[in-house]
Formats: structure tokens, sequence, C-alpha cells
């Protein structure tokens, strides 16, 4: 049965990230019968709609023009016409432009309908192996060495099982500063070219996900998700012999965690990242585990 459309009322439809099978009937649907479609790279798109045999007007809305073009674009709505909004790839909005064509469209009243499909958000994270019930998207960090650590410090001690996006060419360095920030042995998944040809997704420590990418240049290549396990309030003091808590927690009463970690790894021989884990445990939690 061939979906109708009403006039007046925008439609956000999800396109695949990869495989193009994976686009909903209902999609090809509403597609086919809209009378305009939005997008962020109509050249791409493009590519899409031609293989869905589907000929409709396609108009740009990108960073550059997104306030101008909703505006003209509602315009088009309110006149009772019916309007896509895709993405390059996956749910429209989720670090893709389109927040203020659909905030401005609630303003002025214009039903917004969802047609939902493929994320790869939450297609990597169902198959990660890590916590579900409580996540969280931080979408790209900064490509700044010192911004990215200081959004990385400040998530240490997150509990939910923290989703991230990064690009090819910075994966390495994003993975090296999640064992600083986050400790070597917390747990994390790499999940590259999601329902593409070479789909990988690797479960491991961020020490050995690091290892890995590092010896496969293979693997450093496509579009990544990257998940990192939350922080757990049970103690880890086993994994750290006595004298090195003890160590940990004098220099801690002097000294700032960075400092206080790092000396107390040339000291003890104990890891870093395991010593900068116990030590951001202690300050936000004030465990009585630690001696």
């Amino acid at each position: 049965m061939t979906l109708q459309t009403k006039p007046g009322k925008l439609y956000i439809v999800a396109t695949p990230i990869g495989h193009l099978g994976d686009i909903s009937l209902r999609a090809i649907d509403t597609l086919k019968v809209v009378d305009r479609i939005a997008a962020e790279d109509t050249r791409h798109s493009l590519g899409l709609l031609k293989h869905l045999g589907i000929e409709k007007p396609l108009v740009a809305l990108h960073e550059h023009n997104k306030r101008e073009q909703a505006e003209k674009l509602l315009a088009f709505v309110e006149d009772g016409h019916a309007l896509a909004l895709i993405s390059d790839a996956g749910t429209p909005l989720i670090s893709d432009p389109g927040y203020h064509l659909v905030q401005l469209a609630h303003q002025l009243g214009i039903q917004v309908v969802p047609i939902p499909g493929p994320c790869s958000i939450i297609t990597a994270l169902s198959a990660s192996g890590l916590p579900t019930d409580r996540f969280v998207f931080e979408g790209f960090l900064s490509a700044k060495a010192t911004a990215r650590r200081k959004q990385l410090e400040k998530l240490a001690t997150e509990t939910r099982t923290l989703i991230f996006f990064e690009a090819p060419h910075r994966i390495l360095e994003t993975v090296a500063a999640m064992q600083a920030c986050f400790g070597e042995q917390r747990l994390a998944v790499v999940a590259r070219e999601l329902t593409k040809t070479f789909e990988t997704i690797r479960r491991g420590t961020l020490s050995e996900l690091g290892d890995w990418v590092k010896s496969d240049a293979m693997q450093q290549r496509g579009e990544f998700v990257v998940l990192v396990a939350g922080q757990t309030l049970e103690p880890i003091k086993d994994a750290i012999p006595p004298e090195a808590l003890q160590v940990l927690k004098i220099l801690l009463s002097e000294l700032s965690v960075k400092q206080a970690t790092g000396l107390a790894a040339k000291i003890t021989g104990v890891s870093k990242g395991l010593l900068y884990e116990m030590a951001l445990k202690y300050q936000s939690f004030k465990s009585p585990h630690l001696p």
C-alpha cells in the first residue's frame, strides 16, 4: 500500500548508513510522494534517489545556509506542500544540519513527522556488548589536542556508556587520549564502516584497541563510532598493589590528579592509566576502599 503524505508537513526521513538495503519501505514511499527533498549534500543524495528510482527536486540545507534556507523551505510547507529532510547517511540531525529547520517548524506550528530508520549510534551500541540501558552521545570530539583532552577529562567519571564519532585521521590520537583520561584498562569498542563491505567491530581495553588500530593501517580508514564503558563505582584496588595505593593517596593530598598519577607511576612502576583511574574514583566518589 503506497503511503499518502498530507500537505503542510515536514518529514524527517532516515536513510541508510551504508548498506542501501537498510532503507525502510515507509521511507521509500515518503520520498516518492513528497514535493521536495532537503539534503545536506545534494550530489550525494542524488545517488541514493537514483538507486531508488525517485526523481524529486533537491534543495541543499547545510551548515552555511541553514537559517536562510529553513525559512524558504518552511514557507513552501506553509503553502501546503510536503517536504522531506534527509542527511548524507542515517537519521537526520544526529551530528548533521537540520536542528534549526525542525525547531522553526515547531515554532510555526508545522507538524513534524519522523520516518525512523538506520542510525549508526544505535547500530554500534546494539552490537557492542557494552551496557545499553543508559548511554550518552558526545558526537565528534575537538580536533585540537588540548580541548579534546579537557572534554575527555570531564567525562572520565561518567557512569553511562559513552559514544563518539571520529574521523579516520584522528582515530589514533583519540584512542590515545582516551587511554590517558579514562585509563588503559577501560573497556571500549571501535566500530568501523558499519553495514559496509569492510565493517569491523572490535572490543577490548583501550590499550588493546590502541595497539590494534596502530598495527593495522586498514583499521585507520573509514567512518568510526567509538564506544567506551562508563566509569564504575566498584573499587579497582585489587589491580593495584597496596603500597602503590598508599603512595597515590599521599601524593593526591599535595598534588593534582595528573601530577600525582604521573609521579606515583614512576615510583611504583604501576600503569599510569590504572593509577589515574583510581585517582579519579577517589576524587569523585571519595572511595572508602582507598587506604
